[in-house]
């Protein structure tokens, strides 16, 4: 379980408040209108925002003073991140402890990417990259999975391709999954949860 106990941080002049519990093995979508800090509550979980006030535990464990990189978090950034200098399979492979080239692959062709992971990520249009990150994130050992908008370049019918393969690898690895989302649509899909965050939250 992660548990986001009265925690409180400051983003500029913004205090912002959050308190939730998500279970291993759910999907909680996080909602609500630009500027209420969901994406500032994946970077506190993941390491990047400090927290101020209250308790931020995974299981026993409490993350407050645990630096981003001994936290038990993969995160997926808008920006995607992959390396240009390197392939698409190497990309995908970076992180990864447990998944072999096969599991790679057969994710990739799971996702409609196969095609191109021996290709540069420049010969990539911004959906494919959007779903190398995607796999890159999700076969990752990590048991606690923050995606901020990881379907927001895809088509409708790409859309229920990620969706279905996300929630298939979050229930077939009992991860616990938050994701950032403005559409109704993830929520259908995807959700054992959905968190609305309003202006009170800050």
């Amino acid at each position: 379980m992660l548990d986001i106990n009265n925690v409180s941080i400051l983003v500029g002049n913004n205090s912002l408040h959050y308190n939730r519990q998500l279970n291993a093995g759910e999907i909680t979508t996080l909602q609500g209108i630009s500027g209420v800090g969901k994406t500032s509550l994946l970077l506190c979980i993941a390491g990047f925002i400090p927290v101020q006030n209250g308790q931020l535990k995974w299981q026993s464990t409490l993350l407050n003073s645990l630096p981003s990189e001994k936290r038990p978090v993969a995160m997926l950034f808008q920006e995607n991140n992959l390396f240009e200098h390197i392939s698409v399979l190497k990309n995908a492979s970076l992180g990864q402890v447990n998944a072999c080239e096969d599991e790679i692959m057969q994710a990739a062709e799971q996702l409609a990417i196969a095609e191109q992971m021996h290709k540069a990520p420049s010969e990539l249009s911004g959906g494919q990259r959007q779903r190398v990150a995607l796999l890159r994130t999700l076969l990752r050992p990590e048991p606690i999975v923050l995606l901020d908008e990881p379907f927001a370049e895809l088509d409708y019918h790409t859309r229920e391709i990620c969706a279905s393969w996300v929630a298939d690898c979050v229930k077939g690895t009992q991860k616990t999954l938050l994701l950032v989302t403005h559409q109704n649509e993830d929520v259908e899909r995807l959700a054992d949860h959905d968190w609305q965050l309003t202006q009170q939250h800050r």
